[in-house]
């Protein structure tokens, strides 16, 4: 089976569930419109085209097209490719969004070095990240667009060169303001890796092979920020804050050299684009197209449903907001903590940047834990899935959330109730590890959760979860420093953690009303009146 090209088929009235993990503009905009149906796959045939009659854009008349598609076992399909091939580019996207997220938070370690050369308040040196996780929530509304275009090695290849570019400029910045200016602009272009990898794996992996990969790449986003202040630490007590962007760079650079020499092209519809052009040149016949080509919508109303599409989710849909709401939570939690550790360790107990990063390790582990899990829990829904025939409802999508809700607010109580400077240096380490081994099976369960309750709808519905989220993430930083500074260590993050506690609510409530919700909601697929002849 294999990606089809366009969100609409006149061959399907079912639509099919979303990659798991895959985020909000990993989907192509055509998909959308109101009545797409999300089937994204189309059968392969034998001799690689499908007939199809429609009204010409042109003539205006009914006519017949050859849709190309790829021949059964066909080796230019990426699913076809061999499994040890498919390992290698899915372990080369994976390795890269661990760098973004590792750029992201290296920083952290000494941001000291910077408000000191630069006489700043510690407010705007912590800009340097704000700006770069605001980069992560409004860049993938052009990448999207873009990597549907032109497909998604120019995007990668295009805005990872950026990347690379100005983190030079942060490097050497003789002032602040390029330093921000640089940053912000690092974390824009660095947002489109991290929006495109997911679908990069749904491009290589059939549905039953796709869990173990999509674990190893669900990990990478939140080890990335676990390693960061370990491995800056160290760096900037032996080199100096600048040192923290050189080695953005030598990372950013390996990982644009592999993605730009040794990984192809893997979306499908850009492939059988290429091929269509090529049978209509060999056979001198237009005939030859692929769905994309049929397309009549105006570029203006794809791009003006994909850019309003989210807001009107998050504002007019519940189960939209209060998800967004908890996962921001959760994402503000973790840059929380690269200001929290060193307060903690360094002004609490002396210690220097390099052994405040150690401090991180037990958060690491939890994440490297729960991607370990993931594929159990994966095989658990497939259970459901049989025992549903097929079509389990939305919500069996909660039940991991459910269990792993809990783990957050442990691990943070734990980290704000041994954070005093006496204690010994494990207790607050160790509340890192229920927080990291519950993210995973909370991000990707909300992920999953978001897609069956709004099938037709769910790009939308996630690209408002990651815009919220973003923003959020960027903002904690600013006032994280002044609410330890107010409240204490100790409640400053209990706090945080009571928060977290009154978030597992959430899951359950939905769970139980989930079902009531959908049916009295605007936006998400219900399946009996998606199917009626009138939808159809």
């Amino acid at each position: 089976m294999d990606r089809s090209f366009s969100s609409q088929s006149s061959d399907s009235h079912h639509p099919a569930a979303v990659p798991t993990g895959v985020e909000p503009t990993d989907l192509p905009y055509r998909q959308l419109d109101e009545t797409a149906n999300f089937e994204e796959f189309t059968e392969e045939t034998p001799n690689g085209q499908i007939l199809k009659s429609v009204k010409s854009n042109v003539t205006g008349k009914i006519e017949d097209y050859k849709l190309v598609t790829f021949t059964v076992g066909d080796p230019e399909n990426p699913k076809n490719w061999s499994k040890l091939y498919k390992w290698y580019c899915t372990m080369v996207v994976a390795f890269t969004c661990f760098v973004v997220a590792f750029c992201s938070s290296v920083i952290t370690a000494d941001l000291g070095g910077v408000i000191e050369e630069f006489d700043v308040s510690l407010e705007v040196t912590l800009l340097t990240i704000s700006l770069f996780v605001v980069g992560f929530g409004v860049g993938p509304m052009a990448f999207a667009p873009a990597s549907e275009l032109v497909g998604r090695k120019p995007v990668y290849v295009s805005t990872l060169f950026i990347a690379v570019i100005f983190i030079i400029p942060c490097a050497v910045s003789k002032n602040i303001a390029t330093l921000l200016v640089c940053r912000a602009i690092d974390g824009i272009a660095f947002s489109a890796p991290m929006t495109l990898v997911g679908g990069t794996l749904a491009d290589l992996w059939r549905s039953e092979e796709r869990g173990v990969p999509m674990a190893a790449f669900s990990a990478a986003p939140f080890l990335g920020p676990a390693i960061g202040p370990l491995v800056g630490g160290f760096l900037s007590d032996a080199m100096g804050w600048r040192w923290l962007y050189w080695i953005q760079l030598i990372l950013s650079s390996v990982v644009f050299l592999l993605i730009t020499f040794t990984l192809p092209e893997t979306y499908t519809p850009t492939l059988l684009a290429k091929r269509a052009k090529k049978l209509q040149k060999e056979k001198n016949d237009p005939s030859y197209v692929t769905e994309a080509d049929l397309d009549s919508r105006p570029m203006g109303e794809k791009l003006r449903i994909f850019m309003i599409r989210p807001f009107q989710l998050l504002f007019l849909e519940p189960i939209v907001l209060f998800l967004s709401i908890y996962m921001s939570v959760l994402y503000g939690l973790l840059y929380m903590f690269f200001i929290a550790y060193p307060i903690v360790y360094e002004e609490g107990k002396g210690y220097s940047s390099g052994i405040t990063g150690l401090m991180f390790i037990p958060l690491a582990i939890g994440v490297a834990g729960s991607a370990i899990f993931a594929p159990s829990v994966n095989k658990h829904y497939l259970t459901l899935v049989a025992k549903y025939n097929g079509k389990p409802p939305a919500e069996m999508r909660l039940v991991p959330m459910m269990i792993s809700c809990w783990l957050i607010p442990i691990g943070i109580f734990i980290f704000a109730w041994t954070s005093y400077s006496e204690v010994h240096w494990i207790g607050p380490a160790i509340g890192g590890f229920p927080v990291g081994f519950g993210f995973i099976f909370l991000y990707n369960a909300c992920n999953n959760y978001l897609v069956d309750t709004y099938q037709h709808q769910a790009a939308s519905a996630l690209a408002a979860k990651t815009f919220l989220r973003s923003m959020w993430g960027a903002a904690v930083v600013l006032f994280t420093n002044q609410m330890y500074s107010r409240l204490g260590d100790q409640w400053a993050s209990s706090l945080i953690a009571f928060i977290a506690l009154a978030c597992c609510v959430i899951p359950f409530v939905f769970f139980f009303k989930g079902e009531a919700i959908r049916r009295h909601s605007r936006y998400a697929y219900v399946e009996d009146e998606e199917n009626t002849p009138e939808k159809r």
